[in-house]
């Protein structure tokens, strides 16, 4: 899959402001400073199309994208940041469950973990919203490049076996937005299922 366009389309606050015109989506989540927003903007190389921040938890909605005219890639606020009121915690789980349960153009799932750290709980409580999803889960490792070949390897092992404890096995990928590793094998999987 080739990125040609990409745009913004907005930024909604409630189920009621999802796309309404069937085009399959692919949405994208995981821990606030988890690298979502850079590896989006790597993905379509773009520099500016989706915001980032030194300041975890700024992607506050759910940040529509429409790729290629034929689907949109949806950027979940980080899950679990502190700083943010627990009602609003409370409502972006709610929201993350019932859209993977029951969004009916979701295609894939991405779950953004960095990769210089073992699960944490808040990973975990993620995966167990996603897990019974109807639409095929991706773990991906982001900021690889931080990590020497060795470590990268042994961080892909420790992961694996972390999902496997608990009865997870979908595909895991290293990458690194910054240096482009695995970007082009995600996009190929994003394709085979849009």
């Amino acid at each position: 899959m080739k990125v040609k366009s990409a745009e913004f389309v907005k930024g909604a606050v409630s189920w009621d402001g999802l796309p309404k015109d069937g085009r399959p989506e692919v949405v994208f989540l995981g821990r606030s400073n988890v690298g979502k927003s850079t590896m989006l903007n790597a993905l379509t190389r773009r520099k500016k199309l989706a915001r980032t921040s030194k300041r975890p938890g700024k992607t506050q909605e759910y940040n529509i994208f429409r790729i290629n005219n034929r689907q949109y890639w949806v950027d979940m606020p980080g899950y679990g940041y502190a700083k943010v009121p627990k009602k609003k915690r409370v409502r972006w789980a709610e929201f993350i469950a019932r859209y993977v349960s029951e969004r009916k153009p979701l295609k894939a799932v991405v779950h953004l973990m960095d990769s210089r750290h073992p699960l944490t709980d808040l990973d975990r409580e993620l995966i167990d919203m996603i897990r019974d999803g109807a639409a095929p889960l991706l773990v991906v490792l982001t900021k690889a490049d931080k990590l020497s070949g060795n470590e990268r390897r042994a961080r892909k092992g420790e992961v694996e076996a972390q999902l496997e404890e608990v009865g997870l096995h979908v595909p895991l990928m290293l990458t690194s937005a910054e240096k482009g590793d695995g970007l082009g094998e995600l996009l190929r999987w994003i394709d085979t299922l849009t």
